[in-house]
């Protein structure tokens, strides 16, 4: 098992030792509806000059919640990176983006980093998507499943001065999960799951 610190980020120390996506955020447009106009009485309608067929069609009613999720996800994680490599979420806002349930979690992943001496250097690469949305809810949820990239991760041991390597199982990309809730009007991470899926 790998010194505390060396996942992702909560729990990751976890998936380290197991074995293990672009951004799927769809936007429908609506197109735009278009008074054609008609041909001189002297002049008959040619394919040159008739106007192009134009079809509208309703917007994703879900599409700006899935943005606000991705955007408040992605918030999170910037967060997390911040608070992961000092080992200490002070100032990095982290409360803003995380309830009681998942705070918890990563703060007691970064004591264990501190009392280890450990920190991050550089961060995972986050691919996610929103895999599931409930808007019908009584408390709007959604589900972000993020393909993780650990290419450009390191853990770094303070005291010794040196980078603790990743075990040689662990995959370098793999997926996570996010359980999100829409508290007055804002997507908060109520839980995070390190471990949600295979490789990716």
């Amino acid at each position: 098992m790998i010194t505390p610190g060396g996942g992702w980020y909560m729990g990751m120390t976890a998936r380290l030792t197991a074995a293990g996506g672009a951004l799927a955020l769809v936007v429908a447009l609506a197109g735009c509806g278009g008074d054609g106009g008609a041909p001189a009485a002297s002049e008959a309608p040619s394919a040159a000059s008739a106007p192009p067929a134009r079809s509208s069609a309703p917007a994703d009613p879900g599409a700006a919640q899935r943005a606000a999720v991705l955007a408040a996800y992605r918030a999170m994680t910037q967060a997390q990176t911040a608070a992961y490599r000092k080992a200490d979420p002070a100032g990095t806002g982290l409360e803003k983006y995380a309830t009681v349930q998942a705070l918890g979690k990563m703060r007691m992943d970064l004591r264990q980093m501190k009392a280890a001496g450990t920190v991050v250097r550089g961060g995972p690469g986050h691919t996610p998507t929103v895999s599931a949305l409930d808007l019908r809810a009584k408390i709007p949820a959604a589900t972000v499943s993020d393909c993780i990239d650990l290419s450009r991760y390191e853990t770094y041991d303070v005291k010794a001065g040196k980078v603790i390597p990743l075990p040689s199982a662990q995959p370098l990309r793999y997926i996570a999960t996010a359980s999100m809730e829409r508290w007055d009007g804002r997507w908060m991470v109520t839980d995070l799951n390190p471990q949600g899926g295979g490789t990716c």
